[in-house]
């Protein structure tokens, strides 16, 4: 099962990755969590130790030279399209607790849009992961679905918006959905987070019913504690009843 997690930044998409990823391992699955954020924070999230010193795979310099033929940073170079990443997996991971970790990165100059080397290699290895890999994969997306293709969408099992219960973050949810069917993902799901009470479970219902959701996750301390010590084995009951509701549902082969 590959699945890829979105949602308008600060809505908690990081934290749904972890606990999807770390309630994956305790059932016993091999889980390969891949963050695609620029402002990578998944590391943190699962209880990595030192996250902050995970090299990501946009700065890879050399391998990014190897593996494309150009070298991060320059313009005017031609570069390969499709390079070899099928070693990589295993080669750039980093593991902890059972989990396997990828953290890709992004470009960091501004202006350089997706035309480049260490995007292209970045794209190259999340298509292999979703298309070839046989672990329980959970992608930790930016604010945005810019790195699933048109040639990916159709191997992601479900791709999951999350919400907070605000106006900004449904209006988010809708464009995401759009953009998602454009690329042909047909499977789009809402996770609710962030609730505090029935009346915010009411209004992402009602805003969001539509697009089918699959859980509902309420404020925690315990996740809380998460944002600032890195994941620890969950203690608060209604966080894991949401999470096994969540991954009931997933598991449906309708995911409805």
């Amino acid at each position: 099962m590959k699945i890829a997690i979105t949602g308008k930044g600060g809505v908690g998409k990081t934290t749904l990755s972890a606990l999807i990823a770390r309630a994956w391992m305790d059932k016993g699955f091999k889980v390969l969590a891949i963050d695609v954020d620029p402002v990578a924070s998944l590391a943190g999230a699962l209880g990595f130790p030192n996250p902050d010193k995970i090299m990501s795979l946009s700065q890879m310099v050399e391998l990014i030279e190897e593996r494309t033929g150009a070298k991060p940073g320059k313009s005017g170079q031609i570069f390969k399209l499709n390079p070899t990443v099928s070693d990589l997996p295993d080669k750039i991971a980093t593991v902890h607790n059972g989990v396997k970790l990828i953290v890709m990165g992004g470009v960091a100059s501004g202006g350089s849009g997706c035309v480049c080397p260490e995007n292209t290699l970045i794209r190259s290895l999340l298509q292999h992961i979703i298309l070839n890999r046989d672990e329980r994969v959970v992608v930790d997306m930016e604010a945005g679905i810019e790195h699933l293709g048109r040639s990916t969408a159709d191997s992601v099992d479900c791709l999951i918006t999350v919400v907070e219960p605000s106006g900004r973050s449904i209006r988010a949810a809708h464009q995401i959905k759009s953009l998602a069917k454009d690329i042909g993902i047909k499977n789009i799901r809402v996770v609710g987070n962030k609730i505090q009470s029935p009346d915010d479970e009411k209004f992402i219902l009602n805003n969001l019913d539509s697009l089918g959701i699959i859980g509902m996750i309420p404020v925690s301390v315990s996740i809380k504690e998460m944002d600032t010590k890195g994941y620890r084995d969950m203690t608060d009951h209604k966080v894991i009843s949401a999470i096994d509701l969540i991954l009931t549902a997933l598991e449906r082969k309708d995911n409805a």
